[in-house]
């Protein structure tokens, strides 16, 4: 088990103290903890509740070159008006673990108290499949929610991207590629405690090697699978893999960005947020004291995990225009296509 920081939340250091202390190096036993986490965090989840309910859809999106599944999860709320905002969403996990479940409780928590469809992205992971491979998945999810928009009544001219971690990296890395490709028109960037720099030369990256949720140690590992050939830290890293090197950030969308007092990646979140708003992009950073990585879903009946999700779904809402939810009984409906999405 990791060390829990003296001045850590009270709710949070509880929670900490079980915190799984994964080791990254090994990719098939990270893979089998962050499982187990996941499984035992759902056991201290309160029921779902507010919202009129959701409608829970998963399907398969069509890939640039067709040898694999990209596997997508659609939560649509029952109060939604067509066309209706959406969030494309990039689950965390290092580049290496994690599913569309790792991020359900988020997803379902955004969707209904937003009003905004999200679609959870099932990217490929490293080692297997390094860099380009998910960001490559998590560009082309953006490209046919945009295409395909009026057809499954979404508005194309009210989209946004987030992630947590390394979804985080992935949503920045998305942002840059729109912008630099002509792509589609983003509203809003969601960076939550996102990953960004593979230099690890911050701070807080030398502080937090045993921090709960995340160390500095796991980031070195996570870096050389997702990385592949290309070194760490050198020059031959592009902006895509590691949005924190990036020079020009004028032009992106506007961000919010979370980060975490004891998360070995706080400093390269502020230092991105920091030279969005000196490159004129409108960017709200929200520091959250006390607070590990992962927190706000690891501990989400935490009160510092409702205070972030409610800010999540609010910034989400004012961002796109979206109507929040109505209090009310809550109702959610899992439909499963049989079909592939088709182009």
């Amino acid at each position: 088990m990791q060390r829990v920081p003296p001045r850590i939340d009270a709710e949070l250091a509880r929670a900490a103290a079980c915190q799984p202390d994964l080791d990254y190096s090994d990719v098939p036993g990270a893979r089998r903890g962050l499982a187990r986490a996941l499984k035992l965090a759902r056991a201290f989840q309160t029921p779902e509740i507010g919202g009129q309910g959701l409608r829970v859809t998963d399907r398969d999106l069509p890939t640039r070159d067709g040898d694999h599944r990209l596997a997508a999860r659609f939560y649509e709320p029952h109060q939604a008006r067509s066309p209706s905002p959406a969030l494309v969403f990039f689950h965390g996990g290092a580049f290496v673990a994690g599913d569309l479940e790792t991020e359900h409780l988020r997803c379902v928590t955004l969707a209904r108290r937003s009003g905004v469809i999200v679609m959870s992205v099932d990217y490929r992971l490293a080692p297997e499949h390094p860099f380009p491979a998910a960001l490559h998945d998590c560009y082309d999810a953006l490209l046919w929610l945009h295409a395909n928009a009026p057809a499954i009544g979404v508005d194309p001219a009210r989209l946004a991207v987030g992630g947590s971690s390394a979804g985080g990296a992935l949503a920045a890395a998305v942002a840059l590629m729109a912008r630099d490709c002509h792509g589609p028109s983003l509203t809003l960037q969601l960076l939550l405690y996102p990953v960004m720099d593979d230099r690890m030369e911050t701070p807080s990256m030398r502080a937090f090697d045993d921090t709960p949720g995340w160390n500095a140690i796991n980031s070195v590992h996570m870096w050389r699978h997702y990385l592949g050939a290309l070194a760490a830290g050198s020059e031959a890293v592009p902006a895509y893999a590691a949005p924190g090197r990036a020079t020009d950030l004028a032009g992106l969308p506007p961000a919010y960005v979370l980060t975490a007092e004891f998360d070995p990646l706080r400093d390269e979140g502020i230092d991105y947020a920091g030279r969005l708003l000196q490159a004129g992009v409108p960017t709200e950073l929200h520091q959250f004291p006390g607070a590990f990585h992962g927190f706000d879903v690891g501990v989400p009946q935490a009160g510092l995990s409702v205070l972030a999700l409610d800010e999540q779904s609010s910034v989400l809402a004012r961002a796109l225009g979206a109507a929040p939810e109505d209090e009310g009984p809550s109702r959610v409906s899992r439909e499963v296509s049989p079909e592939p999405a088709r182009d």
